[in-house]
C-alpha cells in the first residue's frame, strides 16, 4: 500500500505511481531549489524518471499552454504513465548529445556568441587595404558639412566635382548641357571660366576631353555660421557627388582637399561591413570555392604519401608506384641533381619548399598537380576514374584556407584582429582580448551592449570547463560531454529562474581537476532559485549533492525500483544501496594483481594536429592502454585524429577524413589487421533496430524457427520469422508492431497494430512456437531470461551470451535501439565483437570514454570483457578519465599538463603506479586514492 507524502508541492516535487519504461509504480518526493542527483546502475531507470517522467510532463504543460496553431510545429509529448506530479516548474533538458550533425555549425553559432560577433564588426570594425595596409574609409556628405563647419568662420569654400563625359560627347556639347542644367562656371587649363564665354571661344568647338581635366564649379560660399549655409553646404556637396560619380573636391581658403563616397583605396573598391559579410551561413558572406563549409572534395595528400618515412625514390608518391605511371617519377630521378632535390631523404625530413615542389613541379619535371589535373582530363577511361578516387578525400578549402568566409572578410578589422583571428583563439585568450579591448567613446557606445552579451557568454564556457576550445570548432566533432556543457553554458546565458534543469551526466569529457568548477556552475544555477536534478554516477558530484536519490537495485526488469532517498552520509551507511556499498569502500573494484607486459607497438612521431607540440607516442599493443589528460589537452587530437585515421589508411581503408598533422608512423603495425573505433553513436536508425539483431542473435532464431516441424509443414523459410523483410511480418505496422497516428497540434498517438495485436508478425507465423513461445513473445524477454530459455541451443547461446558479459542482460532481445542510451549502444558494439571472437582478425580497439553512463558495478563487467578480447590476441586503448580505469590499465599515456595551448605535451607515459610519482601529471595526484599503499 502506498503512504501518503509527507511533503507538499511547495517544497518537493511529488511525483506518485511512476510507471515509465521499467520503473514500478514508484513515489518520489523531490526538494525543490536543491542540487539533486539521482543515479543507479546502467538501465535501473535513472533516465525513466529524469528525463521521461519529470521533464516530459514538465515540457508537456509548456507546450499544452500555447495555442493549438503553436503547437502544431513543436515537439508534442504524450503525458507519461504516472499517477500525478505536483509542483512542477518549466523543465530545460540539458542531454548528453551532440547537439547537430550539421557541417556548419560551431562552438561560435550554437552558443549565438558568433551572431554577436558579426554584429560587432559590422559596426566597429574598420577596413584596412591589404596593399598598403591603410584604413578604407568613405565620405559622406555628413562627414564633409561636419569637416567644413569646424573651420574658422570667414572661411571661403569653392566646391568642384569633375566633369564626366557621357557617350562620347565632345566637350562644347558636354558644356551646353551643363549651362542648360542650371551650373554657370566650370575650372578649366587651371582658370576659372564662365560656361557661355567658353561655348564663344572658337578653340573648343571641336575639342575633345584631353589630358586637361575640366571641373564643374557647384557653389562657392563664405562661411558664416548659420544654420542656412550648413543646408547650402550639405546640397552643394550633395549636387558634387552627383554630378562627379562619387567624387567631390572642396577648396578651402586656397587649399584643396579631395573627398569620394566610394569604398575604395589602392585601386580596389571593398565591400562594405555587414552582419551578413560575415556570416559564412550565407551566400554573401561564404567562401565561394567551398561554399561556407571550409573543406572541399579533393586530392588528399595523407592518402598520396601515405608513408612518410619513405623517400621519394623508394616510393614515397603512392600514385607514381605502377609501372605504367613510374614515367612521372623517372622525370624527377633523372632530373634531380640539376635543381639539387634529395631523392634518397625520407618525406618527412624534406623542407616545406621542397614538399611544396612535388606538388607544383619546374621546368624539368612535372609536379603531382599536373598529374591529377591530366588524370581529371581523362576521366572518361575508368580505370582513371578508380586511380583518382583512390586519392580523394576531405581538405581544407585552398580559397579559405578552412576559415570558410569569403578572403576580404578578414580586411575588416577591430585592434588589429579580423573575426577569423578572434574564433581561432582559444576562449580563454578570446576573452582576455575582450577585457582589454580599447575603444573610442563612440564605439563604446554603440558596442557596450554586445560586448557584454559576448564576454558573459565566453565566461560561462570557461566556468563548465570548456576554455580550450575555440569558437570555430566543428559542433559535430565535440564529445557529448562537451555537446552538452556548451548546451549547459547556453542557458546560464539566459539567466532563467524558478525552472527545473534536469542534466544527464555533465561530468562526462571532464577530467577530476574540471569536476569541482562544474559543481560550481550547477550550484550557482540553483542558487539564483532553480531545481538542478542530475542523473549522474561521478562520486564527487555525488558529494557536492543536496539530495540523492538512489534506483536500482540493479538493471532492467530487476531495476525500477526507488532504493534509496537522502543526502551523502546516510547513503554511505545504508546496505541496500550498491551505490552506497562502493562509495563507502564495502564494495570497490580491484587493482590488477600484476601489469601485462608488452613487446610490440605504433609509434606517432611529431604530432602536432590542433594543440599538440610534435610529441611522440608510443602505443602498447596486445594490452590495455588507457590515454588520459585533463579536457583539451589533445587526447581526442592524437587517439582520433591522428592515430586511427592513419592506421585505417596504412591497412587500406580509405576513412574519408583528414588525418590530423604529424610526421610519421613506425612499429609493429603488421600485428594489427585492423581498427575498431567504438564509440557511442547509435546501433541504428530504423526503429526496428535492435540488440538482438545487431548481434546477429536473430539469424541463428529465424534459423532455429524455421527448422521445427510445424514451419516446414507451413513452408516457411528463415525470412518468415523477420521482422525487417516483407512476408512473415504484419503488412499492416511493417513489422513494428504500432502504428502511429499524427494528431496534428496534439501529440501523435501510437497504438498497438489492430492487425497483428503489437505482436508484429502474421498468425500464420506466430502458429509456430518453440517451447510453447512464438517469436513475437521471444522478442518480449530480457537478455537472461533469453539465455536460459535457448540454454540447449548453443548457437544462440554464443551470440548472446556476450551481451551478458558487458552487462546488458536486462535489456529486451526487442527494444528498439533508439530507447538505448549512448553507454548501452557502445556496449552492444563491444558484445559483437566479442561474438567474433577468435574467427575475428587481430583489432585495435579504440574506445572514446566507454565509462560514459556506468555505474561503478558496470564498470567492474566492462573490465571483465576488455580482459576478453586481451585474451584473443586484440589490443584495447581507451580515451578516459575515470580513475577506476585507468588503475585497471597495463599503460597509461598522460596528455597534458594544461588544456588549450598549455597542453598537448606527453606529460608521462608508463604503469599506474610509475604515474602516481609523477608530480607534473593531474591525473597522478588524483590516482593516489585510488591504488594502495605502498
Amino acid at each position: 500500500m502506498q503512504k501518503k507524502s509527507a511533503h507538499d508541492a511547495k517544497s518537493h516535487i511529488l511525483i506518485k505511481g511512476a510507471r515509465v519504461n521499467n520503473l514500478k509504480n514508484i513515489d518520489v518526493d523531490i526538494p525543490k531549489n536543491k542540487l539533486v542527483v539521482i543515479t543507479g546502475m546502467s538501465g535501473s531507470g535513472k533516465s525513466s524518471l529524469a528525463f521521461d517522467t519529470l521533464y516530459a510532463d514538465g515540457q508537456r504543460r509548456y507546450v499544452e499552454s500555447l495555442s493549438s496553431y503553436a503547437r502544431q510545429f513543436m515537439g508534442r509529448m504524450n503525458k507519461p504513465e504516472v499517477d500525478y506530479i505536483k509542483g512542477i516548474a518549466p523543465a530545460i533538458a540539458i542531454e548528453q548529445k551532440v547537439i547537430t550533425s550539421n557541417p556548419r555549425s560551431t562552438v561560435g553559432t550554437s552558443t549565438e556568441i558568433y551572431d554577436y560577433l558579426k554584429l560587432l564588426f559590422a559596426r566597429i570594425g574598420r577596413t584596412f587595404s591589404p596593399v598598403s595596409g591603410q584604413e578604407v574609409t568613405k565620405d559622406s556628405v555628413t562627414s564633409i558639412v561636419s569637416d567644413l563647419t569646424n573651420r574658422p568662420t570667414d572661411s571661403t569654400f569653392t566646391i568642384f566635382c569633375p566633369l564626366i563625359p557621357l557617350n562620347g560627347r565632345k566637350l562644347k556639347e558636354e558644356l551646353s548641357v551643363l549651362l542648360q542644367k542650371g551650373f554657370v562656371r566650370v575650372f578649366y587649363k587651371e582658370a576659372m571660366h564662365k560656361i557661355e564665354a567658353l561655348l564663344e571661344d572658337s578653340s573648343i568647338r571641336n575639342a575633345a576631353f584631353g589630358s586637361e581635366d575640366v571641373e564643374i564649379v557647384i557653389d562657392r560660399i563664405r562661411w558664416d555660421g548659420e544654420e542656412d549655409t550648413v543646408n547650402r553646404m550639405a546640397d552643394s556637396i550633395q549636387t558634387a557627388f552627383f554630378e562627379g560619380k562619387g567624387n567631390c573636391t572642396v577648396d578651402i581658403d586656397g587649399t584643396r582637399h579631395t573627398y569620394s563616397d566610394k569604398f575604395e583605396l589602392d585601386g580596389i573598391t571593398f565591400e562594405e561591413p555587414s552582419p551578413n559579410f560575415f556570416s559564412f551561413n550565407n551566400p554573401y558572406g561564404a567562401c565561394k570555392r567551398c561554399e561556407g563549409y571550409g573543406k572541399v572534395i579533393g586530392i588528399d595528400p595523407d592518402l598520396v604519401v601515405p608513408d612518410k618515412s619513405k623517400s621519394v625514390y623508394d616510393g614515397a608518391i603512392a600514385p607514381w608506384r605502377g609501372e605504367k605511371m613510374s614515367v612521372w617519377l623517372d622525370a624527377l630521378v633523372k632530373t634531380a641533381l640539376k635543381f639539387d632535390f634529395p631523392i634518397h631523404r625520407s618525406y618527412n625530413e624534406l623542407t616545406k619548399a621542397q614538399q611544396e615542389l612535388l606538388w607544383t613541379g619546374n621546368k624539368y619535371f612535372r609536379g603531382l598537380n599536373d598529374f591529377f589535373k591530366e588524370l581529371e582530363e581523362q576521366t572518361y577511361k575508368i580505370q582513371y576514374r578508380v586511380m583518382l578516387s583512390r586519392y580523394r578525400g576531405k581538405t581544407d578549402c585552398p580559397e579559405c584556407h578552412g576559415s570558410r568566409l569569403r578572403k576580404d572578410a578578414t580586411y575588416v578589422k577591430i585592434a588589429d584582429r579580423s573575426i577569423i583571428d578572434i574564433v581561432l583563439l582559444p576562449i580563454d585568450e578570446a576573452l582576455v582580448f575582450f577585457e582589454q579591448l580599447s575603444l573610442s567613446e563612440q564605439e563604446q557606445k554603440i558596442a557596450k551592449r554586445l560586448l557584454e552579451e559576448i564576454s558573459n557568454r565566453i565566461k560561462f564556457l570557461c566556468d563548465v570547463g570548456l576554455r580550450y576550445l575555440t569558437l570555430n570548432r566543428l559542433s559535430n566533432s565535440l564529445s557529448g560531454g562537451e555537446s552538452q556543457r556548451i548546451n549547459l553554458a547556453t542557458s546560464l546565458g539566459s539567466s532563467l529562474v524558478g525552472s527545473i534543469y534536469v542534466l544527464d551526466e555533465p561530468s562526462i569529457g571532464l577530467h577530476p581537476r574540471d569536476t569541482q568548477r562544474l559543481i560550481g556552475v550547477l550550484k550557482s544555477l540553483r542558487d539564483v532559485g532553480n531545481t538542478v536534478i542530475v542523473v549522474e554516477h561521478e562520486q564527487e558530484m555525488m558529494e557536492a549533492a543536496d539530495y540523492l536519490i538512489d534506483i536500482g537495485p540493479e538493471a532492467g526488469i530487476n531495476g525500477g525500483e526507488l532504493v534509496f532517498a537522502g543526502d551523502y552520509e546516510q547513503i554511505i551507511k545504508d546496505k541496500k544501496s550498491l551505490t552506497g556499498q562502493y562509495l563507502s569502500g564495502s564494495m570497490a573494484i580491484p587493482v590488477p594483481a600484476t601489469r601485462r607486459k608488452w613487446n610490440d607497438s605504433i609509434r606517432i612521431l611529431g604530432a602536432r594536429e590542433n594543440n599538440l607540440q610534435g610529441i611522440n607516442v608510443e602505443f602498447p599493443l596486445h594490452v590495455f592502454t588507457v590515454v588520459t589528460g585533463v579536457s583539451g589537452s589533445g587526447k581526442t587530437s592524437l587517439v582520433k585524429r591522428i592515430l586511427y585515421p592513419a592506421l585505417q589508411k596504412t591497412l587500406g581503408n580509405y576513412t574519408g577524413d583528414q588525418t590530423g598533422l604529424f610526421d610519421t608512423m613506425e612499429g609493429d603495425t603488421a600485428r594489427i589487421e585492423q581498427v575498431e573505433m567504438v564509440d557511442q553513436n547509435p546501433i541504428g536508425r530504423s526503429s526496428r533496430s535492435n540488440p538482438v539483431t545487431y548481434v546477429k542473435a536473430w539469424d541463428e532464431v529465424r534459423a532455429l524457427y524455421a527448422g521445427l516441424p510445424a514451419a516446414k509443414a507451413g513452408g516457411l523459410k528463415p525470412a518468415a520469422f523477420s521482422f525487417n523483410v516483407e512476408g512473415g511480418r504484419c503488412d499492416v505496422c511493417q513489422g513494428d508492431g504500432e502504428v502511429k497516428i499524427e494528431m496534428q497540434f496534439m501529440a501523435d498517438i501510437v497504438l498497438p497494430c489492430e492487425a497483428c495485436g503489437g505482436k508484429r508478425f502474421k498468425q500464420h507465423v506466430l502458429d509456430v512456437r518453440y517451447q510453447e513461445k512464438d517469436v513475437s513473445e521471444v522478442l518480449e524477454l530480457s537478455v537472461d531470461e533469453a539465455l536460459v530459455f535457448f540454454a540447449d541451443q548453443p548457437k544462440v547461446i554464443a551470440k548472446l551470451q556476450p551481451l551478458q558479459d558487458v552487462g546488458l542482460g536486462y535489456v529486451k532481445l526487442g527494444q528498439s535501439s533508439s530507447t538505448l542510451s549512448g553507454g548501452e549502444a557502445q556496449r552492444i558494439k563491444l558484445a559483437s565483437f566479442l561474438i567474433k571472437g577468435n574467427n575475428s582478425k587481430k583489432t585495435l580497439f579504440i574506445f572514446d570514454e566507454p565509462t560514459t553512463g556506468l555505474h561503478f558495478h558496470d564498470i567492474l563487467k566492462l573490465l571483465k570483457s576488455f580482459d576478453a578480447l586481451i585474451a584473443l590476441g586484440n589490443s584495447i586503448l581507451v580515451i578516459e578519465h575515470n580513475m577506476d580505469m585507468i588503475k585497471s590499465a597495463d599503460w597509461v599515456i598522460d596528455i597534458g599538463p594544461e588544456g588549450g595551448h598549455l597542453g598537448g605535451e606527453l606529460v608521462f607515459a608508463g604503469t599506474p603506479e610509475q604515474l602516481v610519482n609523477c608530480e607534473k601529471s593531474y591525473t597522478g595526484q588524483f590516482l593516489k586514492d585510488h591504488l594502495p599503499k605502498a
